[in-house]
């Protein structure tokens, strides 16, 4: 008999592997087919397998009753649920884990909405009962799985030397506290220094030295006069007169140019304002550059993480940056919307501490002499930090994160911003009459009787821009159900592994979905009970990086007369998978199409 390892499943006790097979009725051999889903590629197109032979009951009659055919499957983004996760504190700021559905209450465009799925979670808890079991087994090793991602992308195109270095320190302390159930990620808006999701401290900490400034224009600039991004969008595109004049008396003094006659003054004024375009032009285009390339990264990490099945955060350190143009922010509210789609929470940090406005600018670098010009840039100053921030705020409130900021405590600011809630509830509901118009709605959560709590939740969603066909719907329900860890249980399914070892380096892994058909909805179609089920399992490594996946539809037309007599408990499917000894999380999603019924389970087994 071959090893066999129990899978971690919420709630439900597994089966003994010798009474399943006494009550096999039907078994089906899975075919490999690649589920569409990737992190940063198209989905992988497969060739569909032939349809399974029809079943056979215990008398050996042979009954088209049972079809099963595979296929590759692909994904379109809709809303149907929609989650939102919420945080309760009591007055001393402790989460607290003892509400019921009944105590909230949810808002849609101040609209109120029924709360159709509820269920309260604690991150860690799903470890505790790995090992539990582990010690009910005979495996004397399961994995931990990882539950939390948390994605860093340092801004090395905006931060300066001294703010990231700071920023780098206390995200080395901070890595030092993650938990084995942890994974981070580092990432530039830069592109040059990147690391995949690990819990390999050693790597983490020197991608984190390998991080340094790398602005788009080299920093070896030194222009008359100097213009900042923010003056440079007033000037070209506000046309903000007051700022030109600014720039134009700081271009008078730094180009030294003789004035001692009217025609002089004339000829230098004129000099001084085609210096001021053109030196506008330019660090508006360095500037939006720069904008762009650390939106388009943000974005590209928001789908990286929205792949990794658990708890998905993104901390942004940054000084903050602008988005000056009406394509950026369309670019910025995209990545609002993959986040709040995807339910990545981002947190930002600002980089810069508790910093003040210094007259005159840097003093590494040339500076106004003209004291109108001090007066006016020092202003600009003040307002494109502020603005430079708003952009950090925004991205943080908008996906339910937390903003730090104003602060040199950047060790209690990577504290806050990753912090992970002892307890947390998931509330889902379907909007009523939703407008296929892309809007954005605000979201509303409120506890009947407050007593002193406080909470966070996410704000707000958007609407689909066109209808998906059922079709479509299925396949984006349960490509959201395999890259998360929550556990539905609205079908009657059960999860269990085995594996194999024909040598030291390669091992079968077997997944078994023993699926109680009897307790399915059906629909009489020609005096058969028909239903059609997708069963999906698909395997994770340690890190929580998709390896591969399975995917089976299984088309059912039961008489009578088998469901009652003949299937027992139920039938078992076997989904085979080729694999190298390590560690590996398990998810197994099974969805019906009569009921749009979904269970989805968790496991996690380490082959030796």
């Amino acid at each position: 008999m071959m090893p066999i390892a129990k899978s971690e499943r919420l709630g439900t006790k597994f089966f003994r592997l010798e009474s399943i097979f006494f009550c096999i009725a039907l078994v089906f051999l899975f075919c490999v087919v690649s589920i569409a889903v990737a992190a940063q590629s198209p989905p992988a197109q497969g060739t569909p397998a032939p349809s399974a032979p029809a079943a056979q009951d215990d008398s050996g009659q042979t009954a088209a009753e049972i079809v099963a055919h595979d296929e590759a499957t692909t994904f379109k983004v809709n809303v149907k649920l929609v989650l939102v996760r919420v945080v309760v504190r009591d007055a001393q700021g402790h989460a607290i884990g003892n509400l019921h559905k009944e105590d909230f209450q949810l808002f849609d465009n101040r609209k109120p909405q029924i709360i159709s799925h509820f269920a309260l979670e604690r991150p860690g808890s799903q470890v505790a009962k790995e090992r539990q079991t582990s010690n009910e087994s005979s495996v004397d090793k399961l994995p931990s799985v990882p539950e939390r991602y948390i994605a860093f992308v340092f801004d090395d195109i905006h931060l300066t030397f001294g703010d990231l270095v700071q920023a780098r320190t206390a995200a080395e302390h901070h890595l030092a506290t993650l938990q084995p159930t942890d994974r981070a990620a580092i990432f530039s808006t830069s592109g040059q220094t990147m690391l995949d999701f690990t819990d390999d401290r050693g790597r983490l900490h020197d991608t984190l030295l390998r991080l340094q400034p790398r602005p788009i224009a080299g920093g070896a600039i030194s222009d008359c006069p100097s213009i900042t991004y923010y003056m440079a969008d007033l000037i070209q595109n506000k046309h903000d007169t007051r700022a030109e004049q600014a720039a134009v008396l700081d271009a008078l003094g730094c180009l030294d140019l003789p004035m001692q006659s009217p025609q002089q003054i004339q000829a230098a004024t004129q000099e001084a304002e085609v210096a001021v375009v053109a030196g506008a032009a330019r660090s508006l285009s360095i500037g939006s550059q720069e904008s762009r390339v650390s939106l388009t990264v943000l974005r590209d990490v928001v789908r990286r993480i929205s792949v990794m099945p658990g708890e998905r955060s993104v901390i942004v350190v940054s000084p903050g940056f602008l988005t000056s143009d009406i394509d950026m922010e369309k670019d910025y509210s995209d990545v609002i919307d993959r986040a709040l789609h995807y339910e990545v929470m981002i947190g930002a940090l600002d980089a810069r501490g508790l910093y003040t406005i210094v007259p005159g600018g840097d003093i590494s670098k040339r500076g106004p002499t003209n004291g109108f010009s001090v007066g006016v840039e020092a202003q600009y100053q003040s307002d494109s930090a502020l603005a430079e921030e708003d952009v950090l705020a925004d991205l943080a409130n908008a996906t339910g994160g937390t903003f730090f900021h104003n602060n040199n405590d950047l060790d209690a600011g990577f504290k806050s911003v990753a912090a992970t809630p002892e307890y947390f509830y998931t509330l889902g509901f379907a909007p009523q009459n939703l407008k296929l118009d892309g809007a954005y709605h605000h979201l509303k959560v409120t506890l009947k009787e407050p007593a002193k709590l406080t909470l966070t939740a996410r704000r707000g969603y958007y609407a689909p821009k066109h209808a998906a066909d059922p079709a479509e719907q299925a396949k984006q329900e349960i490509e959201e159900a395999v890259f998360s860890q929550e556990e539905l249980h609205d079908l009657p399914v059960e999860l269990h592994t085995q594996f194999f070892k024909p040598s030291d380096e390669q091992a079968k892994l077997a997944v078994l979905a023993h699926v109680d058909v009897r307790r399915i909805r059906y629909r009489k179609v020609d005096g058969r009970n028909t239903n059609e089920l997708t069963v999906v399992a698909a395997l994770f490594n340690r890190n929580g990086v998709f390896v591969q996946g399975m995917q089976k539809n299984l088309t059912m037309r039961w008489k009578d007369e088998t469901l009652e007599a003949k299937l027992g408990s139920g039938i078992t499917l076997k989904t085979n998978f080729d694999v190298k000894p390590g560690s590996y999380l398990v998810r197994l999603v099974v969805r019906d199409r009569e009921g749009q019924m979904m269970s989805a389970e968790n496991g996690a087994i380490e082959i030796p």
